[in-house]
């Protein structure tokens, strides 16, 4: 019996097994059509085994084997099926492009029946489908689960990534052998060596990534489709650490799918965009949703000449020509991050210049550091995280108080946006830098979304989305939710919550900070910055007092 869930309601379903294989790496090549109102593609996916088979396997268990518990099957599952078009066939439409690579212990929480509660559910250490029981020695192949829904999955094989010309530097065997069994080892450890490459080959891994993601095929992979799931195995493959590590999907969405919105901006022009919300980016791309799941990604996106495309990355992207009409796009990411926060927005978007906005003006927004800031600021910064190529370890980072920034909103916009929010974004990304030091993400793009946004701002990687709302409500409302939105760069991205249970924590520093980057954007005296503190305070009170006591009793429990 298939369980329906309604988002708006019901905690999203987090299917992934993140605990036995973990995506490090996406590679997306993507086409978007407005006639059809589809996004399709491939995606390349890149694993290292999960923490609970490692730990499992260093205490002695080696044979860990698969086990598809039907008592905690949350959905219903489709035929599986294997296309029996080839893989020229299935791409008909698409050629692999060249990527220009830019200069640039978890324990088991689970009962004996193998339920999980919603905690589990929301922070993925424990899917509700652990498909290697330690408990039961069985027979059955391994299952790798995906968080999916709204996606048409066309087909799925393992990629030949021991193909590539020049991979041998990422091996530590002396030869390769016609036996079957080495050579899959052999493209698991490639795997392994390419995504443990030191922070500062940076640019050599996003090459070689690029490399394997176009290699050949070397077999097609079983998979079921469910309502929020992509079940895949291999024939013989009994654990983790034996299936393969890189993976190639053709797939397309869904009209309907809830990842994305096709609309019309205010201009009447066709776009579409990522809502980030209710179910996260499912029905954009197969994926790991748990926040524990960090990964980096590139992305190469084609659409018609006319559309801009703007995207969670670290490079400014500039279009390239493919054909007469087509254009492509092509962004990256190098700071792992769950694939929640990847976000894209497709439309006739017009970037907002002035030309009389000159660097005197950023001049005047720069502010003096207190003495204990500053000195922080000059010391050797010693990050915890995983080794990536990290700003905050980066001596001409810590010194840039305001990241290069762009605008962007439909034409009919752009004009209110060039007087009311242009001259506002320095001021408040040196504000943010006063207060907090170096910016974790190396630039920003600001785009004003279509009238149906249903929310004042999302913050994501790079690039944050502002309603039209904030515009009409003069610089106070404009300045405050852009703070607000930069606030959220340092809490809910550079450091997020390990589950969607805490998620609220992220908000409330991004709220507290909002005043105080605002306070200081405006360079108000303390007197000022006390009152306004304090009529603030008052006014949220008075909001939490009213929702308190006009909301049913389970709205009021954080679960």
């Amino acid at each position: 019996m298939e369980t329906q869930l309604d988002p708006m309601k019901d905690d999203l379903p987090l299917m992934a097994n993140t605990s036995y294989m973990l995506v490090k790496h996406y590679i997306l090549d993507l086409d978007v059509d407005f006639k059809s109102k589809v996004i399709e593609g491939v995606i390349v996916l890149f694993f290292e085994t999960g923490s609970r088979y490692r730990k499992t396997s260093s205490t002695g268990k080696e044979d860990c084997q698969s086990q598809f518990d039907e008592t905690c099957k949350m959905t219903a599952s489709e035929p599986c099926h294997i296309p029996v078009t080839n893989v020229s066939a299935c791409s008909s439409k698409k050629e692999y492009n060249d990527f220009a690579v830019c200069g640039k212990g978890e324990e088991d929480t689970s009962d004996k029946s193998g339920n999980h509660s919603n905690k589990e559910q929301a922070s993925g250490i424990s899917s509700s489908k652990d498909c290697c029981d330690i408990e039961n020695h069985g027979n059955k192949d391994f299952l790798l689960v995906l968080d999916c829904c709204d996606l048409s999955v066309l087909k799925v094989e393992e990629v030949d990534v021991a193909a590539v010309s020049g991979i041998e530097k990422f091996t530590r065997s002396a030869k390769l052998t016609d036996v079957s069994k080495e050579l899959e080892n052999l493209r698991n450890q490639i795997i392994h060596e390419l995504v443990t490459l030191p922070a500062d080959r940076w640019k050599e891994q996003l090459y070689y990534f690029t490399r394997c993601s176009q290699a050949p095929g070397c077999g097609e992979l079983q998979f079921t489709t469910g309502t929020w799931s992509l079940e895949i195995k291999k024939s013989g493959i009994q654990t983790p650490t034996d299936f393969p590590h890189a993976i190639r999907i053709w797939y397309k969405t869904k009209p309907e799918g809830r990842s994305v919105t096709w609309t019309t901006d205010q201009s009447g022009r066709p776009c579409v965009y990522t809502m980030g919300s209710p179910i996260n980016n499912r029905a954009l791309f197969p994926c790991q949703e748990p926040p524990v799941a960090l990964s980096t990604w590139q992305a190469s996106v084609r659409t018609a000449a006319g559309f801009v495309v703007l995207m969670s990355g670290e490079n400014s992207a500039e279009p390239v020509q493919l054909q007469e009409g087509i254009l492509s796009w092509y962004y990256y990411v190098t700071m792992p991050m769950p694939a929640s926060t990847f976000t894209i927005a497709v439309g006739c978007w017009q970037e907002v210049k002035k030309q009389s906005f000159t660097a005197a003006t950023q001049t005047n927004t720069e502010f003096s550091l207190p003495s204990s800031q500053a000195n922080f600021r000059w010391h050797e910064e010693i990050c915890g995280h995983v080794e990536y190529p990290c700003r905050f370890q980066n001596p001409a980072a810590r010194l840039q108080a305001v990241i290069p920034y762009r605008v962007f909103a439909p034409w009919c916009l752009v004009e209110h946006c060039e007087e009311r929010l242009l001259h506002l974004i320095p001021e408040c990304l040196s504000a943010a830098y006063t207060t907090l030091g170096t910016h974790p993400f190396s630039r920003l793009d600001v785009l004003i979304v279509p009238s149906n946004f249903s929310s004042l701002g999302m913050a994501s990687p790079h690039i944050i989305f502002l309603s039209q709302s904030v515009l009409p409500g003069g610089s106070h409302l404009c300045g405050t939710r852009l703070c607000h939105e930069i606030a959220h760069a340092w809490f809910g991205l550079a450091i997020g919550a390990r589950d969607w249970t805490e998620e609220w924590i992220s908000e409330g520093f991004a709220t507290f900070l909002e005043d105080i980057f605002w306070a200081r954007a405006q360079q108000l005296s303390h007197d000022e910055v006390k009152g306004q503190q304090e009529l603030k305070a008052l006014l949220r009170w008075r909001r939490l007092r009213d929702e308190v006591q006009n909301s049913e009793e389970d709205l009021q429990v954080l679960r």
